[in-house]
């Protein structure tokens, strides 16, 4: 179930199916230094997942990317309940039912993660206040709902919606994502700063993965920032 990017990157993409929309999920681990794991958007857990994730290491921490993308955190922390479960800003005070760490994501990594991750809150976006990482030695970007990368094949239903959501045949930041950004300047000083990092492959958390050529297709997405 789960592919590898890296020696120490590894995803795995699910069924999902939210509003009527068949979106797709993607889960994305990353062994840290310690050998422990760091868990992106968990998925629902089977047991050939576990037994999977058991042979790469222990479950260390859980990420909950920003205030949208909390699917499957409880269900994850009665799997792993000594497992250091992350919050996205304004996220633990919508998910009182999940035990997070008292200190909410930012702009500086954890120290078990610092040496192999950068990471950066998306300013101008309160409403999702997403978290981006970016995985140095696999030079990957990790998105949760920042941008979509939506496309056929695909139901009907669900091609038409995201259609009229900007967000089909392409690497696009949806028509909802884009209402969510209050202050384009900041939003734009952040998307500068993340271009600023060495990445190549881009993934996203619904749709097809960028393995290549992703920073300009990023900067690209969203040059009507200016």
């Amino acid at each position: 179930m789960l592919a590898p990017l890296h020696d120490d990157l590894f995803v795995c993409a699910v069924p999902h199916r939210a509003m009527g929309l068949q979106l797709g999920r993607q889960l994305v681990i990353v062994r840290l230094p310690s050998g422990a794991l760091w868990v992106h958007s968990p998925i629902p857990w089977t047991s050939a997942l576990r037994a999977e994730v058991a042979r790469l290491g222990p479950v260390r921490h859980v990420i909950g990317p920003n205030r949208f993308h909390d699917a499957c955190l409880r269900e994850l922390q009665a799997e792993y309940p000594d497992a250091e479960f992350h919050a996205a800003p304004g996220l633990a005070g919508d998910r009182r039912d999940i035990r997070f760490v008292a200190r909410p994501l930012s702009d500086e990594p954890h120290a078990d993660w610092a040496a192999v991750m950068d990471q950066h809150l998306i300013h101008g976006m309160p409403r999702l206040n997403e978290v981006v990482f970016h995985h140095r030695a696999s030079r990957t970007l990790i998105l949760a709902d920042l941008a979509f990368n939506l496309g056929p094949p695909g139901p009907w239903f669900t091609a038409f919606v995201m259609r009229l959501n900007n967000a089909w045949g392409r690497f696009t930041p949806s028509r909802v994502c884009r209402s969510l950004m209050q202050d384009r300047a900041a939003v734009r000083a952040s998307l500068d700063r993340i271009l600023a990092w060495d990445f190549d492959r881009v993934l996203v958390g619904h749709g097809t993965n960028l393995q290549a050529g992703g920073k300009e297709i990023f900067r690209a997405a969203f040059a009507f920032l200016g």
